[in-house]
């Protein structure tokens, strides 16, 4: 059986493979919304959009942030967030300010 810790092209293959789940596993889940991501993730939709078009610029393929947020939402996010994003409440923008003081670790 390969390791695919010894071998950098299993390794590539099966994170990407696991983003590519992770994506669409978000796209079908538009219930979630991404300030509730943010809140218990530390991360949302656009992080992974940013994280996207960061890679590919260290890459030195140009990209823009509303190509990778098309990228990750399957769709323009105009029409995402019309179709999907609801404005986060008071209690929820409390939530995640608390949230963003915890210390990492």
């Amino acid at each position: 059986m390969t390791n695919p810790d010894t071998d950098p092209v299993i390794r590539t293959e099966l994170e990407a493979a696991a983003f590519r789940s992770l994506v669409a596993h978000l796209r079908t889940r538009t219930d979630v919304q991404n300030i509730d991501l943010m809140i218990h993730g530390g991360f949302c939709r656009n992080c992974l959009a940013d994280w996207y078009r960061e890679a590919a610029e260290e890459r030195h393929v140009a990209m823009d942030r509303d190509s990778a947020r098309e990228i990750i939402y399957g769709e323009p996010f105009a029409d995402w967030k019309k179709a999907h994003q609801r404005e986060a409440t008071s209690a929820q923008l409390a939530v995640l300010e608390a949230a963003q003081k915890k210390p990492h670790g």
